[in-house]
């Protein structure tokens, strides 16, 4: 069987992203990370993706660039571990609240910007605050514990998300703070976010093939 790899680095929510999404779907894989702070880091990665953007998953003779490309291109590899929901209309549903995240907040990414270590309380910025009332509202119809009922790609879209705001002491009011809550205790974003802080680095100091 070809051997699944994600290129991620250091720092980077849309590689956790696609790494929340690959612990979903069962299969086997292997990481392999860059320096994103580092020049000569972001030199060799340039030269083997010339986008100079991570993360991108290569499959045998595929590769993916793209954390949205790389969740659709997993739920069409495994799609008996419901990726996306069952149902119809759910999944369009699903689909709209990936693109929405991937393409939106952009005042909350630059105003609020994610980062590793220890949580700092901040007032939200005036400018962020049009998308968290409508983070409020997308969160707030969420079903018990997971969006759909069971773990799914919006989850592991939107759990970066939630750790972004818990990062600058910022919890949503009521159905929506519960399912922040539910994203920050779960057990695959807190192996992923370890991951992130302390196997990447190290990852990246290896020589890269």
């Amino acid at each position: 069987m070809d051997e699944m790899v994600l290129t991620v680095g250091t720092g980077s929510t849309w590689a956790m992203r696609a790494a929340l999404v690959l612990g979903l779907s069962g299969l086997a894989w292997r990481e392999r990370a860059f320096d994103l702070a580092d020049a000569a880091d972001m030199h060799r990665l340039k030269q083997q993706a010339p986008a100079g953007l991570v993360p991108w998953l290569d499959h045998g003779a595929v590769r993916v660039h793209d954390s949205l490309a790389i969740a659709e291109y997993l739920h069409e590899r495994c799609p008996e571990r419901h990726l996306y929901p069952s149902d119809r209309a759910e999944r369009a549903l699903a689909r709209s609240l990936c693109a929405e995240l991937h393409a939106g907040f952009g005042q909350t990414r630059t105003l609020l910007p994610f980062f590793l270590g220890a949580p700092r309380v901040q007032e939200p910025p005036l400018a962020a605050l049009p998308e968290l009332a409508r983070l409020q509202v997308l969160w707030s119809q969420a079903g018990a514990g997971f969006y759909f009922g069971a773990p799914g790609i919006v989850d592991a879209f939107y759990a970066v998300m939630a750790q972004r705001l818990f990062n600058y002491g910022i919890w949503l009011p009521g159905a929506a703070g519960t399912y922040q809550r539910h994203l920050l205790a779960w057990p695959l974003w807190q192996e992923t976010l370890a991951r992130a802080t302390e196997q990447w680095p190290g990852l990246a100091a290896q020589p890269q093939g």
